[in-house]
């Protein structure tokens, strides 16, 4: 009943006319800086936060939670409609979502990663108003250790994304992780694989800027060369009879929204975790238990659901250990975390109790910025779909000029730029090659997490490996991506088994 009536409370404090109009505005803006290559959340915020001085504390930090959430929305739509992730939370969304538009079904994967999405956040704002000082004291239990035995379960998940061919997704994991080392080392600072001195390479290779080059450039360079300069994207008018089919084809993915939504909630509580691992997991563990995996990377709709619902829920968790512990949980609850304190707000268990008003109002907004997003988002979606009844020939000129303005955004070197260019012809030779793109892009998210944490418990533990199984979290997550690797490679060898062996031949008849 105290729960109730705190969140009673927080919703007044949400509907007041000012905080409503800005969380309203923060959803819109945020779903335009989401769908923007090369700004997301992060930049979103960093930018509009001189804004909110002159606003109360409380409905400046739902504007900026507002546009956070509106971003997680907003990188699924240039990611399926394009090909390029509007931000690093969406590039597992441009998997399946992109060959879901090259079909023609454009509008449906658009729906299912606004549902999923909106059933992420809604799913993590329940367990943030139900559990919040319990999962942030246990989101305290995870050090390196559990930390690198999580990676280590994200890596045993790729196998099963790269097919038949275990070799091939070897390779190309640990070309993602070569290029992950490039830059300085975390220990000593000395420069690593910064190929011969050149200073663009000191600052390591910016995972946007890979995504960008793979799926952007190479998207284009493969879509001419495999149409043979005659490229057409059929795609339906977008009517009401066509949306409700759209949302009762969601029914049989609502396991894996539930799956990917407490995956990635799980993932986001963690500190300086954030959504894109939790994406790229669900990703990851969806394909590993479907009875089909073949079918993902062509369009399957559990392929759009599980990162967009991941996403979503990690942005939320996210916010957990910073208004409960004072640790940001993503790039952009740092720089949340940084208004905060300049309002005056001081993070912690306290919070809870001196300034209720701030705290429920905030997570009483969530509530209703899951709602206002979701409806802008299905409102908007025949504006998205014009996109694709554009010719190529317009259409790929557009996405190479939004490919360079996403990756020179960020930083603002050219070094980007030619790295993008690079990657880009990159991501076409492994596409003609055959070799799977997805692990070499989520080695890349998750090699600096995993050596950082790796390198500080073989610090921590004097060197002793057995740290790893000694620990109950990370022994635990080590024993399951143990399985996660073992059960790919038992499937595979018997599928090659049952080929070899073949169906017998009938007798033929005398």
């Amino acid at each position: 009943m105290e729960l109730l009536g705190h969140l009673s409370d927080g919703f007044v404090t949400a509907f007041a006319p000012l905080n409503l109009t800005l969380l309203v505005l923060g959803c819109a803006v945020g779903l335009f800086v989401g769908a923007m290559p090369g700004l997301g959340s992060v930049n979103g915020v960093a930018i509009l936060l001189p804004v909110t001085f002159f606003v109360p504390p409380t409905s400046a930090v739902i504007f900026l939670a507002a546009i956070y959430y509106g971003a997680m929305y907003g990188g699924a739509i240039s990611s399926i409609m394009l090909g390029i992730p509007g931000a690093s939370t969406a590039v597992a969304t441009t998997f399946d979502g992109r060959p879901m538009a090259l079909k023609g079904l454009a509008d449906r994967a658009l729906v299912a990663a606004a549902v999923a999405s909106f059933v992420g956040g809604t799913i993590s704002v329940v367990l943030f108003s139900l559990f919040a000082p319990p999962l942030a004291d246990f989101a305290l239990k995870f050090g390196p250790p559990e930390e690198f035995a999580l990676m280590v379960l994200a890596f045993a998940t790729f196998i099963g994304l790269g097919g038949d061919d275990i070799p091939k997704t070897f390779f190309s994991i640990f070309i993602g992780l070569v290029f992950s080392a490039v830059g300085l080392d975390i220990i000593s600072g000395e420069p690593r694989l910064v190929f011969g001195g050149l200073p663009g390479f000191y600052k390591g290779i910016s995972f946007l800027v890979l995504a960008i080059g793979i799926y952007g450039i190479g998207e284009i360079l493969w879509t001419v060369d495999s149409s043979k300069g005659k490229v057409t994207i059929a795609q339906h008018n977008v009517t009401f009879a066509r949306l409700l089919e759209s949302l009762r084809a969601l029914k049989p993915t609502f396991r894996t929204m539930l799956l990917s939504s407490g995956l990635g909630y799980f993932v986001g509580i963690l500190p300086a975790a954030g959504a894109t691992p939790g994406s790229l997991m669900a990703y990851g563990m969806t394909k590993s238990l479907s009875k089909d995996p073949s079918k993902y990377g062509k369009g399957e709709i559990n392929g759009v659901v599980a990162p967009e619902a991941a996403n979503n829920a990690a942005s939320t968790g996210s916010m957990l250990p910073m208004l409960t512990l004072g640790i940001p949980g993503s790039p952009t609850t740092a720089i949340l975390l940084g208004g905060m304190i300049i309002w005056g707000l001081e993070p912690g268990p306290l919070l809870f109790v001196e300034q209720q008003e701030f705290v429920w109002g905030l997570i009483s907004s969530l509530y209703i910025a899951n709602l206002f997003t979701l409806l802008i988002n299905l409102a908007f979606i025949p504006v998205f779909i014009w996109v694709l009844k554009m010719p190529f020939t317009i259409l790929a000129p557009i996405i190479f000029v939004l490919c360079v303005i996403g990756g020179y955004a960020p930083a603002q070197t050219m070094h980007d730029v030619w790295l993008i260019l690079i990657f880009g012809v990159v991501g076409y030779l492994m596409r003609k090659l055959n070799y799977p793109m997805a692990p070499a892009v989520l080695a890349i998210v998750l090699g600096p997490l995993a050596e950082k944490a790796f390198r500080q418990t073989l610090i921590g533990s004097h060197g002793d490996p057995l740290i790893f199984v000694e620990r109950p979290l990370s022994g635990f997550f080590m024993f399951a991506a143990l399985l996660f690797f073992v059960y790919p490679l038992y499937l595979t060898a018997k599928r090659k088994k049952a080929r070899k062996n073949g169906p017998e031949e009938p007798a033929r008849p005398a």
